[in-house]
């Protein structure tokens, strides 16, 4: 390992422990489009001097408000560590991390951080940052590699409880249903391990009721536009669809405008159910538009920093660290929403 501590950082980030909780912010999408193809860009603030630990962070884009939110928990949790952040933004490209992640090792940071924007494919470039001795904390999403020891941990929700969660709730919805309840699904960008898991986690739970019938999937990449045009493909194929399964609040959006396009009224007319629980989700809730909301925290910032701070410090720190969340119907997100953070 590449050293223990840097001067002054762990003073650093024990305040930042006692000032900060999980709080972050944003919502909406935009963001930086100078991609991973180019070195690295500075994040964080600071100089590149050897008394900061260096954290090199590849985001997978900005494609969602959730992601918005934890890159901006990200940015201020390293900046308030007293770290210097070196964030790159893959713009949802695979071969975009993997430049970001060996401009990284060359730069010789003293951690390496991201969040990966499909499951497999990554055991090269983890063996290399691995040879230079530099260690990797995944965030978000995992990778599906075999050899465990390319990582230090996995910081993120369990979106196989994800998925759970939401067939639970529909289940209980339709518990008399005595003829069929035609489901429609838009799922995550292909590959991802959101989109796989909350299909799993769904399709294991509403299998107990043979009334419940998903009758169109389809990938929005996690983004509305993308989640407007694939429901407006659904609405015109199949037109009694009961039910929609978003695996993001932004996709469930954009299949909003898409029902009330059609005449339709969401959230009666077609109940609809979405993961997240960004702001813009939840006011959709708290309007009636979306029935329910699994929440997926996006604000990883502390947890990543603490466990940059435990691994330069070696110490042992658990393979999986699962994130705290919720659910929350439309009278709980109009409860929660003049105090949500993000």
């Amino acid at each position: 390992m590449k050293s223990l501590w840097k001067s002054g950082a762990l003073a650093a980030f024990a305040a930042v422990i006692v000032m900060t909780s999980a709080c972050g912010g944003g919502n909406g999408g935009g963001g930086n489009g100078g991609g991973a193809t180019a070195p690295a860009q500075q994040g964080g603030g600071g100089n590149a001097g050897g008394d900061k630990v260096v954290l090199g962070f590849s985001q997978v884009g900005a494609e969602s408000g959730w992601r918005t939110a934890n890159s901006d928990s990200i940015k201020e949790s390293a900046a308030a560590a007293g770290f210097e952040l070196k964030f790159s933004d893959a713009q949802q490209k695979q071969e975009n991390q993997i430049k970001a992640i060996r401009s990284f090792i060359q730069q010789k940071v003293d951690v390496i951080a991201f969040s990966p924007v499909v499951e497999s494919g990554w055991d090269t470039v983890l063996q290399e940052a691995k040879d230079a001795g530099i260690p990797v904390i995944l965030t978000d999403r995992a990778v599906d590699s075999e050899d465990t020891s390319l990582y230090e941990t996995f910081i993120g929700s369990d979106f196989v409880e994800e998925g759970r969660r939401a067939g639970r709730w529909l289940l209980e919805q339709f518990k008399d249903a005595s003829e069929p309840v035609n489901i429609v699904e838009l799922q995550g960008t292909t590959g991802s391990a959101p989109a796989i898991d909350r299909k799993t986690g769904f399709e294991e739970v509403i299998k107990d009721n043979a009334n419940l019938k998903i009758i169109a999937s389809q990938s929005g990449d996690f983004t509305r536009a993308k989640g407007k045009e694939v429901m407006q493909s659904f609405l015109q194929a199949n037109p009694d669809i009961d039910v929609l399964y978003a695996h993001n609040d932004d996709m469930g959006l954009g299949a909003i405008q898409a029902i009330e396009a059609a005449g339709l009224v969401p959230g009666k007319d077609i109940i609809i159910i979405t993961v997240d629980a960004v702001k813009d989700g939840m006011t959709a809730a708290a309007e009636g538009k979306i029935n329910f909301i699994v929440e997926c925290n996006p604000l990883l910032g502390p947890q990543l920093m603490q466990a940059v701070s435990d691994v330069l410090a070696g110490k042992d720190i658990p393979k999986r660290i699962v994130t705290e969340e919720g659910t929350f119907t439309s009278e709980e997100a109009k409860a929660a929403l003049p105090d949500r953070k993000y």
